[in-house]
């Protein structure tokens, strides 16, 4: 008989967006994880599966909401092996990326960092302990490729790439130290490519329709990577093709 300590358990944060309730779909169609725990912020009115194994929480995402999720999620004593951060935002009726320096404000590129940077890395350091105590566990994090200063030759955008790149040097901070701590660690930042979710609805029209990929397609695809990822004390920071993006 299995101990509660051989259980392999998988976190969506950020489970109501149109890639995390794709995310929870396929995980509870996949028989490997015996409990999948969806965190957002109001799980009313969320499609998701009916599936026992399936946990629904809520969290504002303050850090005193985290420390009491993290706190519930660690009664079930289910190994994480699976953690996939889906937290972000590009707009909304109040805010749009910036196409001139002049749009700049810094309430706008506040908010944008508190979402795309502040709040997943307050979700990794909540987790440090349980990723150290699940061999074998593969983190993800949404990022973007105009997170890439490599990458960027058209500008604008500034609180958005520059949300995406301070989470990538987040993250790759994260792995050094997890390279100590948890060695058999992997992280991962992911660039889900041009999706069909709200997020970027209202830039839907400058894409080319087979290049519009939907939620379910880009969640098999992190599923996928994450399962072929292997530790190397490294962030890889691919994009949905599995493919590595420049810095």
């Amino acid at each position: 008989m299995r101990t509660a300590r051989t259980k392999r358990s998988a976190l969506v944060i950020g489970a109501g967006g149109g890639i995390g309730n794709a995310l929870i779909h396929a995980l509870c169609a996949d028989e490997n994880f015996e409990h999948i725990f969806a965190v957002s912020r109001d799980s009313r009115g969320q499609q998701y599966p009916d599936d026992t194994r399936l946990r629904r929480m809520n969290c504002d995402n303050s850090p005193q909401q985290i420390t009491s999720v993290v706190d519930l999620i660690g009664q079930h004593e289910a190994l994480l092996s699976r953690i996939i951060i889906c937290n972000g935002i590009l707009h909304h009726d109040g805010l749009k990326p910036e196409k001139a320096l002049e749009q700049i404000t810094g309430a706008s590129m506040l908010e944008v960092l508190e979402a795309n940077t502040v709040i997943p890395t307050l979700w990794l350091a909540a987790l440090a302990k349980s990723i150290k105590q699940s061999p074998g566990s593969v983190v993800a994090a949404l990022s973007a490729r105009v997170g890439s200063l490599g990458d960027n030759e058209l500008g604008g955008w500034y609180s958005y790439r520059a949300s995406k790149a301070a989470l990538n040097m987040i993250l790759k901070s994260a792995a050094v130290e997890l390279a100590r701590r948890a060695p058999s660690a992997k992280l991962i930042a992911f660039h889900p490519g041009t999706t069909d979710t709200a997020l970027s609805k209202p830039f839907q029209r400058l894409v080319p329709a087979d290049s519009l990929l939907t939620p379910e397609f880009v969640a098999s695809r992190l599923l996928t990577i994450m399962d072929s990822a292997r530790a190397d004390g490294a962030l890889s920071y691919l994009d949905w093709a599995g493919e590595p993006i420049v810095w």
